[in-house]
């Protein structure tokens, strides 16, 4: 009995503190950050934590203001929307960003994230702006 007991509470913390993305309820949940409703699919950006909490927020450019406030040694995860696919959660630390002034997001940053360098630079020759990395970004905001 003691064995079966042991063997619930482990698969009970180990499922209680999984560190994986969130889903994102659009048009229901807001940013962690601004408060807004997030409903744009291409440049919202999530923070987990080691413990496994959410943080979510409706533009790329919230979630890096945000960071400020937090010690990153306790985040697990930074992701973002991938622009090219809509909803896509990514690793914001490898992806590449573009700002552009004709391609807004929701803050009026111009921020977008790709997962792809090669599909940042197809939207950069469409849509002009600089192309940055994650520690730029980060310097940046």
């Amino acid at each position: 009995m003691k064995k079966v007991f042991l063997h619930i509470v482990v698969l009970l913390i180990a499922t209680c503190c999984s560190i994986e993305p969130q889903p994102i309820n659009y048009g229901k949940d807001a940013c962690h950050y601004c408060k807004m409703s997030i409903v744009d699919r291409q440049h919202n950006a999530e923070i987990v934590t080691k413990k496994g909490k959410a943080f979510k927020y409706d533009a790329i450019e919230c979630m890096v203001r945000d960071i400020g406030r937090r010690d990153e040694n306790e985040i697990a995860l930074f992701l973002i929307a991938d622009y090219t696919i809509p909803g896509k959660l990514v690793d914001a630390t490898r992806a590449t960003y573009l700002i552009s002034a004709t391609l807004p997001s929701p803050m009026g940053a111009n921020l977008t994230g790709f997962e792809h360098q090669e599909n940042a630079i197809k939207i950069q020759q469409k849509k002009t702006g600089d192309l940055l990395t994650w520690g730029e970004v980060k310097n940046r905001f």
